[in-house]
C-alpha cells in the first residue's frame, strides 16, 4: 500500500503553519512559499483547498535524468542528478511540485509528517491507498 499525505480542506482556515514547518524543517527558513504543499483560496466563496503530493510518480516519469526516484513508496529528488529543468513542475496533477526562485531544485514533499502535527486543526493526515 502506497502512503501519501493527504489533508480534510474543508476543515482549513488557511493559516498556512503546515507550509511554514514545512520550511523550517527542510531548509531552517521562515517561508511558508518552501512548504512542500499548496494551500489555494476558494475566492470568492468562503474556504480553502489543501493540495498534497499523493505519491503518483508522475514528476519521475518526465525527469529527463532520473532525478526523481522512489524509496520506500515516497518519490524523492536527487539534488545532485536534477539539472533544474522544472518538468516535474509542470507535469504534476496536484500542482505541488514547487518551484522557488531561491532554489535551483524542485521541492516536494518527502512525506516527513512534521506538518501533521502543527496543524492545530487536524487538516492533514497520511492516507494509504
Amino acid at each position: 500500500m502506497a502512503k501519501h499525505l493527504a489533508a480534510k480542506s474543508e476543515l482549513c482556515s488557511g493559516c498556512k503553519a503546515c507550509q511554514l514547518i514545512c520550511a523550517l524543517v527542510h531548509f531552517k527558513e521562515n517561508n511558508p512559499k518552501k512548504g512542500a504543499l499548496l494551500i489555494k483560496s476558494n475566492l470568492p466563496e468562503p474556504g480553502f483547498e489543501v493540495k498534497t503530493c499523493i505519491q503518483c510518480g508522475v514528476c519521475a516519469s518526465v525527469c529527463p535524468v532520473e532525478a526523481i526516484y522512489q524509496e520506500d513508496g515516497i518519490y524523492k529528488i536527487d539534488r545532485e542528478k536534477c539539472i533544474g529543468c522544472y518538468t516535474c513542475v509542470s507535469a504534476c496533477p496536484e500542482e505541488v511540485m514547487i518551484k522557488h526562485p531561491e532554489e535551483t531544485v524542485p521541492i516536494k514533499c518527502d512525506l516527513c509528517g512534521e506538518c501533521i502535527g502543527y496543524c492545530g486543526l487536524n487538516v492533514l493526515y497520511v492516507a494509504q491507498d
